[in-house]
C-alpha cells in the first residue's frame, strides 16, 4: 500500500489531527512517515513599522524543534520510521509549493494534511494551503478536517 507518507505540520490542534491519522496510517501499513514543517516568512508583516521579522521566525524555529521531538517521540512509540524535516517560505517558493516539493524529494506516496474547513469571505482572503496542494499534487492527497471531532477554528 504505502511505502512513504508525507504529513504537513503546523503545530496547530487540525494539522496534530492530520499527524495522528497519518501515524495511524502508517503504524498499520509499515510506511515510513515524515512530518514536514514550514517557517512562514510573511512579507505583509514585514512591512509594519517597528516590526522585528527575527522574532517571529526565531519563534517558528523553536517551534519546529518542539515539533520534532514531539512527534518523534510519538513516532517511536509506535515504531514508525522517519523524522521531521522543516522547510522555509519566500516570495518564490510558498508553503504549497514547499510541501509539494518535499513530498517529491521523499518520494511520499501520500500526502496527509489538516485542512481548518474555512467557507466564504474567510477562504478567500485566508487562502487554503490544503486546497492549493490538491490542485497541484500529482500524488494523493488526504485531507483531515479539523471539524471532524467538533472542533472549529475562527
Amino acid at each position: 500500500m504505502y511505502k512513504r507518507i508525507l504529513v504537513a505540520v503546523d503545530g496547530s490542534e487540525t494539522s496534530r489531527r492530520a499527524f495522528d491519522a497519518a501515524l495511524d496510517l502508517a503504524s498499520s501499513t509499515g510506511a515510513e512517515l515524515q512530518p514536514f514543517y514550514v517557517i512562514e516568512n510573511t512579507p505583509l508583516y514585514f512591512e509594519a513599522p517597528g516590526y522585528d521579522p527575527s522574532i517571529l521566525r526565531t519563534q517558528m524555529i523553536e517551534q519546529g524543534k518542539t515539533l520534532a521531538t514531539e512527534l518523534g517521540a510519538a513516532m517511536r512509540a509506535k515504531g514508525v520510521a522517519g523524522e521531521l524535516a522543516t522547510g522555509e517560505a519566500s516570495s518564490l517558493d510558498d508553503v504549497p509549493t514547499l510541501i509539494l516539493a518535499r513530498a517529491k524529494a521523499f518520494n511520499a506516496d501520500l500526502v496527509v494534511m489538516g485542512t481548518h474547513g474555512r467557507r466564504g469571505f474567510r477562504r478567500l482572503i485566508l487562502g487554503s494551503i490544503a486546497e492549493h496542494c490538491v490542485r497541484q499534487a500529482s500524488l494523493p492527497v488526504l485531507l483531515i478536517p479539523s471539524a471532524a471531532s467538533g472542533v472549529q477554528e475562527a
